[in-house]
């Protein structure tokens, strides 16, 4: 992690791994993500970072775990989601550089987001919390892709994210 707010861990969090497919295009760019989350002592976990690269999954949702006979947490099922969104974004605007990717978490934290750049692959990951500005979100998104500013993936969106129109 190298541009954004560090999540703070304390002795209840686990790391929980995920399983992923790559496709055929070599992505994601691994078989198995890991992230922090807090346990809740009764086989459930509430994730407590936004995921880079796992589908499906936001901050905040509490999902199913089992634990493998080397002691390693995996992830079940969704049980009851957080209605955050995961949105990721390739910035492709002066090569993802540590400045380009803060100068695009300042704009979406403006707009009520939280998230973190990772340089090894010019990313930003985005939490998008449902009381956020979803309109003018996607609307900057939609215009940063015009530009070619970045590239945009939706990891995990909500119904209310679906709906939400740029007009």
């Amino acid at each position: 992690m190298d541009d954004g707010a560090v999540t703070n861990i304390s002795g209840d969090h686990v790391k929980v791994h995920f399983r992923m497919d790559i496709d055929e295009d070599g992505w994601p760019p691994a078989s198995v993500e890991s992230l922090w989350a807090v346990d809740l002592s009764d086989g459930t976990v509430r994730l407590d970072n936004t995921p880079w690269f796992v589908r499906g999954v936001a901050s905040g949702d509490i999902i199913t775990v089992e634990l493998d006979d080397e002691g390693v947490l995996w992830a079940g099922d969704t049980v009851q989601p957080s209605q955050n969104c995961t949105i990721r974004l390739i910035v492709l605007k002066d090569q993802g550089s540590a400045a380009a990717r803060q100068s695009v978490l300042k704009a979406f934290h403006s707009l009520g987001t939280t998230g973190e750049g990772i340089e090894r692959y010019g990313m930003v990951a985005l939490d998008v919390p449902p009381e956020a500005d979803l309109q003018r979100i996607r609307k900057l998104l939609e215009h940063g892709e015009a530009k070619e500013w970045w590239h945009r993936e939706e990891g995990c969106v909500t119904a209310a994210w679906r709906t939400t129109v740029t007009g």
